[in-house]
């Protein structure tokens, strides 16, 4: 395998005769962001857990700065950070405690108070975790799987639960580490967070790979949904391969699978009406269209 930071290939987990993840593949290069999206039970937790060392998978291989993650786990720990959903942090010490507990475990950690200011732990240094709200305790894992200085970051749903100046503290951290050379691999539900973070996105439906590619692959691939055209009023454009309508006087708005070739015959119609037009604007997918348009019959799966 390269000198990526993450290579999976072919990988498998299966619980009993359920496949939670069949035949996955994918890298993340040194020094970038991959996002892995999906619905709850896609497989997205069971191929971290591969990844992470926490689970050997049933078929496949993985390798985690070169490594793996099982037969060399005890090498490769010290060169992680591992932001898990919940479990794992005691919950009868304070936040200040922690963290600067597991300070104490890196031969060369962040400076714990730094990271207790940028996340806004101050006022609840002296918290219990458990008494911490679900965003304050995020904003504590993430210190803590930074706090060791890592190579590659795993990070799950990172910011659930955290406000609007948090979650942005945290894209601004995790941008941070990237042009550091930190690895990152994160999941999430949130589809503008990966569209600003991600380098790569790999879209996963019933354990497998449904798309991958750069948010701008994945959103010109998707095409057009939308074009706005200014004209004369009264106008009636009409085609087997578009629906139009005058929403007001003038102002004509285009849907449909709105390929190269449609665009074409929705502007050489008005041309061939002899109709002036004095504007034409469009709307590409986002990555949530393109997200929604993969995922949207795989509402159920494993709950893995």
């Amino acid at each position: 395998m390269s000198d990526d930071a993450v290579q999976v290939r072919d990988v498998v987990v299966r619980y009993g005769a359920t496949t939670a993840v069949d035949e996955v593949s994918l890298t993340v290069p040194r020094g970038r962001v991959l996002a892995l999206l999906g619905h709850n039970g896609a497989g997205k937790t069971s191929l971290l857990q591969v990844c992470e060392g926490f689970r050997p998978a049933d078929a496949g291989e993985c390798r985690v700065l070169g490594l793996d993650p099982i037969e060399d786990h005890d090498e490769l720990m010290p060169r992680l950070g591992i932001m898990l959903q919940s479990g794992g942090i005691y919950p009868w010490a304070t936040a200040g405690e922690i963290l600067r507990l597991f300070a104490s475990f890196s031969a060369n950690p962040l400076d714990p108070e730094m990271l207790i200011d940028r996340l806004g732990l101050r006022k609840f240094e002296r918290t219990r975790f458990r008494r911490l709200s679900g965003g304050e305790q995020q904003r504590l894992s993430l210190a803590i799987a930074l706090v060791g200085r890592p190579e590659l970051v795993f990070l799950d749903e990172p910011t659930a639960g955290m406000d609007t100046e948090a979650r942005h503290t945290t894209w601004q951290l995790i941008e941070e580490l990237t042009d550091d050379g930190v690895s990152v691999l994160l999941t999430t539900h949130l589809l503008d967070e990966a569209e600003k973070l991600a380098d790569d996105v790999v879209i996963m439906r019933a354990g497998r790979v449904a798309a991958t590619g750069t948010p701008a692959e994945l959103t010109a691939a998707a095409g057009i949904d939308l074009l706005e055209v200014r004209a004369e009023a009264g106008l009636q454009p009409r085609s087997a391969h578009f629906s139009a309508e005058e929403k007001t006087p003038g102002e004509y708005v285009i849907t449909g699978r709105l390929d190269a070739a449609a665009l074409a015959e929705a502007l050489a119609w008005f041309a061939t009406a002899g109709a002036q037009v004095t504007a034409v604007n469009s709307r590409r997918r986002t990555l949530e269209d393109v997200y929604l348009a993969l995922t949207a019959d795989n509402k159920a799966g494993v709950s893995r």
